[in-house]
């Protein structure tokens, strides 16, 4: 008789597989995204997207003690009053993300800070860059802008800034523009295969920046082309950035494995609000265990090849896994 070969054995207890375990996932993976709106002593459900709250910089200096996450995310979500044409008001020295991250710093100094730096939450029309004539982001302006952006967060104190526009060259004129005000140290993490996703909706609810008109198909990558996002993310590796980052998750993690075997930069992986929606409402109607289910998209995640996971569930994870 053929003998059979005995897989099985390093699966028989819980011991032997974490000992052959290949992924791991810790709360050192895990970043959190936080909305930050201004005013005061002010927080906000996210309708779409449970148990997500915007707030205040003053509550989040009172939530900094409780964040688990050894990083967070930080997206501004101004006032309808506080948008024009050009979202000036993502300039301020006084907006709502410098106020965050002062907040944040000066209760947690440990804490990895990072800002989106985008201008779609700031303009009337809700897309990422400047659109002078109301086709759709200008280029080469909006450019100067995510510079002038990335320089006010860090500024204020932001660790890593994370431009997420999808312009051509924002990496270089941002990296440009931080070396030449004196802050060199601060890392640039890009938003470097960012698709033209379905999976962005609740986000756009609680960041209220849905698009006033069109769409963002012209910027963002079309979820069909795998060696065009790679391309993308080299192009991002050589004007320096110092991460790269697929977003959705879920969806494409075979462009997170191609872009780990092609960079030795890290890899941050964003799962999306509609990725996080899906698991919520799928939770609440009884047809998934939560905790088994995010595990299992998480640990995914890592097995693709990516060193760092931006989820809103990470606070829960970091309970449930602990360190």
């Amino acid at each position: 008789m053929f003998p059979i070969e005995r897989s099985r054995r390093t699966r028989r207890t819980e011991g032997l597989r974490r000992l052959a375990g290949e992924s791991v996932l810790t709360q050192d993976d895990l970043v959190l995204p936080l909305f930050v709106i201004d005013g005061k002593d002010r927080t906000e459900e996210v309708p779409s997207m449970p148990g997500v709250t915007r707030r205040t910089a003053d509550r989040l200096r009172s939530f900094a003690e409780s964040i688990r996450s050894p990083a967070v995310l930080l997206f501004g979500v101004p006032e309808d009053r506080e948008k024009d044409e050009c979202g000036s008001a993502a300039l301020s020295d006084d907006g709502c993300v410098p106020a965050a991250i002062r907040a944040l710093k000066s209760e947690r100094p440990d804490l990895v800070v990072i800002t989106d730096v985008c201008l779609c939450a700031y303009p009337t029309h809700g897309h990422c860059g400047v659109s002078p004539d109301g086709s759709g982001p200008d280029n080469d302006a909006t450019l100067e802008l995510l510079a002038q952006m990335a320089n006010v967060h860090a500024g204020a104190g932001a660790d890593v800034v994370a431009p997420s526009a999808m312009m051509d060259g924002q990496v270089a004129a941002i990296r440009q523009a931080l070396d030449g005000a004196g802050r060199g140290q601060v890392a640039i993490m890009a938003y470097a295969a960012k698709f033209a996703s379905a999976f962005y909706g609740p986000f756009r609810d609680g960041a209220r920046s849905a698009p006033a008109f069109g769409d963002r198909r012209s910027y963002q990558l079309p979820p069909a082309n795998r060696r065009e996002a790679v391309r993308d993310a080299l192009l991002d590796e050589r004007e320096g950035a110092d991460w790269l980052m697929v977003k959705p998750a879920m969806p494409y993690l075979d462009v997170i494995a191609d872009l780990r075997r092609e960079s030795r930069l890290p890899i941050a992986a964003y799962q999306v609000s509609g990725e996080y929606a899906m698991l919520k409402r799928a939770t609440e109607a009884g047809a998934l265990d939560e905790r088994g289910a995010v595990l299992e998209s998480l640990i995914g995640v890592k097995r693709a090849g990516a060193d760092a996971i931006i989820t809103y569930y990470a606070e829960e994870v970091c309970e449930w896994i602990g360190r």
